[in-house]
């Protein structure tokens, strides 16, 4: 079902396989996720951040799944040192977070995996807008799937017989007032982002925000409406999220949607990518509400 849709939707043969493939590691976390330990893992990733199990786990799974992939030319995650390499002749590179927002797991709040595809093996210097596909999966009662191949957005649900079409071509286009603010400790540093804060607080938004990336946004896609802020502030400046791993699959799947993505002054899409441990501060959602976000919190 997910081969023939994605080759529906345009995707050459190679990629249609690759993301299949993608899928079966998806589908391997989500079962593994049950019976992994919510403890600390005793390692750190590259950014010195202190690794849980599954980190470690989903992690190994990704890895076997993308070295042994014939059209995979290299890839890396949030937990890799250094660029991984891929089979001799691949023509993709795959970068992802395995498990996005790993500090809910022992809470046992959903989490999630990012992937972003480029085409060839060498990002540095191009933009997350070259990807020629992205996707997130949500592990949470149910197990989905959030593809787009540059035809839209299109989620899948993961069933007893494989990934079946749950929605196709979500919409970032209704009026609700939701809002997702991430590092509200920069309030302390940014007047005006406490100033956003209580403007939402003021308007009746009502808050969606569970510490996750993945869970956030995808609740906006689910109801077609609202935004999610992770800012930068004067002690951390360019904010906690990666370009490669988190903000370019995000922004090109809330893009393909209908809706924008910002870094303050440019979509995240056209930010250059410099290099492997990039962060950015990142504002998702519809088109409307990112340029709220931008006039009050300007860079």
């Amino acid at each position: 079902m997910l081969f023939d849709f994605l080759q529906k939707q345009g995707a050459p043969q190679e990629l249609a396989e690759l993301i299949v493939e993608l899928g079966r590691a998806v589908e391997e976390i989500s079962g593994t996720i049950i019976h992994e330990s919510t403890g600390k893992a005793g390692t750190k990733n590259s950014f010195g951040e202190e690794q849980i199990a599954m980190d470690v786990e989903a992690d190994k799974i990704m890895a076997r799944y993308l070295s042994t992939n014939p059209y995979v030319a290299a890839y890396c995650s949030e937990e890799m040192d250094a660029i991984g390499k891929g089979t001799p002749g691949g023509i993709y590179s795959v970068f992802h977070d395995p498990i996005d927002g790993s500090s809910l797991f022992d809470v046992n709040f959903a989490v999630g995996t990012i992937i972003g595809i480029y085409e060839g093996a060498e990002v540095l210097g191009r933009t997350p807008r070259e990807q020629v596909a992205a996707l997130y999966a949500v592990y949470g009662p149910r197990t989905t799937l959030m593809v787009s191949v540059g035809q839209g957005v299109h989620e899948f649900l993961l069933t007893a017989e494989g990934w079946e079409l749950q929605e196709e071509a979500l919409e970032m286009k209704g009026d609700k007032k939701y809002f997702a603010p991430g590092n509200l400790r920069a309030t302390a540093e940014r007047p005006d982002y406490l100033e956003l804060v209580n403007w939402y607080i003021k308007e009746k938004y009502t808050l969606r925000y569970s510490g996750g990336m993945v869970p956030d946004v995808n609740h906006m896609f689910k109801k077609g409406s609202g935004v999610f802020i992770y800012p930068g502030m004067p002690s951390a400046p360019e904010g906690k999220l990666r370009i490669l791993y988190e903000c370019g699959p995000m922004a090109y799947l809330m893009e393909q949607a209908g809706g924008a993505s910002s870094n303050g002054e440019v979509s995240i899409l056209d930010v250059k990518i410099t290099g492997l441990t990039q962060r950015s501060p990142i504002y998702l959602g519809t088109p409307e509400e990112v340029k709220r976000v931008e006039s009050f919190l300007k860079q």
